[in-house]
């Protein structure tokens, strides 16, 4: 009898042991799998840190002097606009100015396509959904409205030409006329801002230059 009962008591004090085991490795197992979503929670975060300081998430203008911006504008007698963000997704349909919350678009929808930085001559400028893309890899757009004279556009491939953050001329910068028929004569445009004349002086080119200087390669996607 008393064997017997001994053995009982083995077998129980066994049981336990294995249960008091199966409890720890479990705990540890809990344990490791707590860290390792730490760990890859840290690696997500620096990521987009990464991607943010390094231009593939681009800064998206966070950093603009509004202030200075306005002043340029203002006595420029034109206007200057910061936006929230349209979208970026790639379309393949042909986008028309209605397609757009801002008129010059300044984000939003686009194709996969970007348009090429220069000079384009009227009748030959890039579609609405392509210069968008341009715009969302930090280029400034210098718009100018259909009809507008000749010497006024030659003032703006004059400001293309002019060096631009010690990047040389033409840097991440395009001419061309409007064709979203927007309600001014000239347009500086970036990702999510413009600077807009609806009548054209002189002034409005420091405006522009002031533009282009605060907001080249800020935008979602910085490409050289």
């Amino acid at each position: 009898m008393s064997s017997r009962k001994e053995e009982k008591e083995r077998l129980r004090k066994e049981r336990e042991e294995r249960e008091r085991a199966a409890a720890a490795k479990a705990k540890r197992a809990r344990l490791l799998q707590l860290i390792g979503g730490v760990v890859v929670a840290c690696a997500v975060i620096a990521g987009v840190a990464y991607a943010v300081s390094s231009g593939g998430g681009g800064d998206d203008g966070a950093d603009v002097d509004d202030d200075q911006l306005k002043s340029a504008a203002q006595a420029a007698g034109c206007v200057y606009r910061a936006f929230p963000n349209e979208g970026e997704d790639h379309v393949t349909e042909k986008l028309t100015e209605a397609d757009f919350k801002t008129n010059p678009p300044t984000s939003g929808a686009h194709n996969p396509e970007p348009a090429p930085d220069g000079i384009y001559v009227a009748g030959n400028e890039p579609e609405i959904a392509n210069w968008v893309h341009t715009l969302e890899h930090g280029r400034i757009l210098l718009q100018y409205r259909r009809g507008t004279e000749r010497s006024v556009v030659t003032q703006l491939e004059r400001l293309f030409n002019e060096d631009v953050d010690d990047s040389g001329r033409g840097y991440h910068s395009v001419v061309m006329q409007n064709n979203t028929n927007m309600p001014f004569e000239v347009a500086a445009v970036a990702w999510r801002h413009y600077v807009a004349c609806r009548e054209f002086t002189p002034k409005a080119i420091d405006a522009m230059r002031v533009f282009r200087e605060e907001l080249v390669d800020k935008a979602p996607e910085k490409i050289p």
